[in-house]
């Protein structure tokens, strides 16, 4: 019985010296006698202990203190405490599902005492109720027996005190006291919170949409009602029959940080009614129909049968190079290295050794010409040769004028770095030509593989988006790479960027600076953008803006700053997929000659993309500086949803079909303010595709 354990404590806690008097002697007193109750536990000597068995019955103590103060903050209603001790320690450490001796949990003190930002905060946590309380009346059963057992004792106690002549027992006693009188209050005023409590309400904003062919997505928000015990879990059920008779299944989500759940397994082109309803320590509330009240599973494509645009894609340009390869296995340019073994790819320690040797061909300065420039970062470092200096490798110092096609052609080449040594060998053959384009394109090959050898690096990174250049004639082309191993390299020298740009000794002046000199003033701009470019858009349906401008040799295409390998855009809903309903309604929205077509019926899911397009429109509107009424001339692209994976998809608003481009010389009333820019449409499809 709890009432002898409270003897036995009794006994042990009189033979200790009594302790200072204090107003908090009481909640002292109680949290011992608490962490007590909670655990078999048992006292060691230290002394005892060594090794490893010491090490872990100190770790088992620290955090049996731990669950005692998360059990003394929930009771002493300390929500910063609380918060405090979840965010330090994982629940397994906090033994946060563990009943303690009296059969309760932490999230049972929290929601009987009605405190719900406690409750909520251990709900997140991922926190459960007492496995002991299977019904109402075994949970009313168990408070009566707990008040019960605290008065008794609170009435024992109460009596050695008042008989007992002033002593050290006495003065131990009356902090006894103390804390079985804040006990007996708990106790009670969780017993007042169980009695009083109802049911909860139904949840709000249950809304229904289709996830794909074969599953929907409900999604809600808890009860308003705040007169009701704390929800703990809810029950999602669904059915064929608008009376969920007979039901098709349900399932009950107790983690609470994300109120949705996706309906998996269901028949396309069938009709599911969804309904979802609350529970507390009281019981099951009423369900709430969903809004609309049912879905069809189903996807866009299956309104013409379309499969998907990349499907085998990859695997056809593999089949397709190896082919190629097969081909040029005899060709003549290949016989000289035949018996040359395949290029090593060596490791990243053992080959930036060679920043450092004295036979590198890394350049200190620049003649007019053309370079290769490898930026490879770690944190605020960058990798310098032995003097210093960014590695850079002459590519041609003839070449003065870099033509757009030569730089594109190195951007594709860039995803093929494992294979320069081949690209070299087919390009070989053609070196008796006059043609100026191939003799660039092989010095640019020779002038990568030197790179990869001096770095003993087969990836050189991302090509940075334009070539940075200067007015002596230099240009360079940038590849950048983020280092993310932890791996420590010897004879290797990371610099911090602040350092280089401070102690570089420029010989440019500031009204001319050198292509070198602009790369280093430069260099955080450049690593922030590839840094952004290989960011991913989180879940959903998006809306893009395509813009375009042309210039005399090249297209390109208004991105944002913080996303440069997306379009301009603005999310729609979390849910990606286009149903086959909605999509049938946009292609006659698309169709209708009325600038404003007629609103879809109220509870469907046509309607509820009608109000998220209108409200995605306006923001786009707004971030592109565009004004609202010229909105009325824009049109939604409803040829095909853009899919990107499974998880992100893509609707299309085109400015009217004489402004997606705008020529050179052409003048563009609206502006987009700050926080953009344009990207030549080969490298914007390169970084989509990264």
């Amino acid at each position: 019985k709890m009432t002898q354990q409270m003897r036995d404590l009794q006994l042990a806690q009189a033979r200790k010296p009594p302790g200072p008097s204090s107003p908090n002697a009481a909640k002292r007193l109680y949290r011992n006698l608490s962490g007590k109750f909670r655990v078999n536990y048992t006292s060691f000597d230290e002394g005892s202990l060594v090794g490893r068995g010491e090490k872990e019955k100190l770790r088992k103590s620290y955090l049996f203190q731990s669950n005692a103060a998360l059990f003394e903050a929930v009771e002493l209603q300390d929500l910063d405490r609380v918060q405090e001790l979840l965010k330090q320690y994982s629940p397994e450490e906090l033994d946060l599902n563990t009943p303690n001796s009296e059969g309760l949990l932490p999230l049972d003190i929290a929601i009987m005492t009605n405190n719900a930002p406690i409750a909520r905060a251990l709900l997140q946590a991922g926190a459960k109720e007492s496995p002991h309380f299977v019904s109402l009346e075994s949970r009313s059963l168990h408070l009566s027996t707990l008040v019960r057992e605290a008065e008794q004792r609170v009435n024992e106690l109460t009596a050695q005190v008042v008989n007992e002549a002033p002593n050290a027992d006495c003065s131990e006693k009356e902090k006894q006291l103390k804390a079985w009188e804040w006990r007996f209050r708990l106790y009670k005023r969780m017993k007042a919170g169980f009695e009083h409590a109802r049911v909860p309400d139904a949840p709000t904003n249950v809304h229904l949409s289709v996830a794909s062919s074969s599953s929907v997505q409900v999604t809600f928000l808890e009860p308003l009602s705040v007169n009701s015990a704390v929800v703990t879990k809810y029950k999602v059920e669904w059915s064929c029959s608008p009376t969920f008779s007979p039901p098709l299944g349900e399932a009950t989500i107790d983690k609470l940080k994300n109120l949705h759940f996706t309906i998996q397994g269901l028949v396309s082109g069938t009709a599911y009614y969804v309904r979802v309803s609350a529970y507390n320590m009281k019981g099951w509330g009423p369900p709430q129909a969903s809004v609309p009240p049912c879905a069809i599973p189903s996807n866009w494509r299956e309104y013409d049968g379309r499969a998907p645009r990349r499907r085998g894609q990859a695997e056809a340009l593999d089949h397709l190079l190896g082919q190629v390869k097969t081909v040029h296995q005899h060709c003549v340019c290949h016989e000289p290295c035949k018996n040359q073994p395949q290029s090593r790819k060596h490791s990243v320690s053992k080959s930036l050794k060679h920043l450092f040797h004295p036979g590198s061909k890394f350049l200190k300065t620049l003649k007019r010409g053309l370079y290769l420039t490898a930026i490879f970062y770690k944190d605020d470092n960058i990798l310098v040769t032995h003097e210093d200096q960014i590695p850079v490798v002459e590519i041609d110092d003839t070449y003065s004028c870099l033509l757009m096609q030569d730089f594109l052609w190195f951007t594709k080449v860039s995803c093929m770095w494992d294979e320069i040594l081949w690209l070299r060998q087919c390009v070989t053959v053609s070196q008796s030509s006059c043609s100026c384009i191939l003799q660039t394109r092989f010095k640019m090959l020779l002038a990568i593989s030197q790179m990869q050898g001096l770095l003993g690096i087969q990836d050189l990174g991302q090509v940075f988006f334009e070539p940075v250049k200067d007015k002596q004639g230099n240009i360079l082309i940038v590849t950048l790479k983020e280092v993310k191993t932890n791996q420590t390299f010897e004879s290797v020298r990371w610099v911090p960027i602040c350092k280089l740009q401070t102690s570089r000794k420029s010989v440019s002046s500031p009204e001319e600076p050198t292509a070198l000199d602009t790369l280093l003033i430069s260099i955080q701009d450049k690593l922030a953008y590839h840094q952004r470019s290989s960011h991913a858009l989180s879940p959903g349906l998006y809306l893009g803006y395509l813009k375009l401008c042309s210039a005399v040799d090249q297209i390109r295409v208004l991105v944002p700053e913080q996303l440069p390998n997306i379009l301009c855009h603005v999310k729609i809903r979390s849910n990606p997929n286009i149903s086959r309903e909605e999509w049938e309604w946009l292609q006659k929205m698309a169709s209708v000659e009325e600038p404003v077509p007629a609103e879809p019926e109220a509870d469907t899911s046509q309607n509820s993309l009608f109000h998220e397009l209108q409200v995605a429109i306006k923001e786009l509107m707004t971030l592109v500086n565009i004004p609202l009424q010229e909105a009325k001339d824009f049109r939604l692209y409803s040829q095909e949803v853009l899919d990107f994976g499974d998880q992100v998809s893509f609707l299309l608003l085109l400015p009217p079909s004489d402004d997606v481009c705008t020529a050179p010389g052409q003048n563009n009333p609206y502006t987009p303010r700050s926080g953009f820019l344009t990207l030549p449409l080969q490298i914007f499809e390169l970084g989509e595709e990264r």
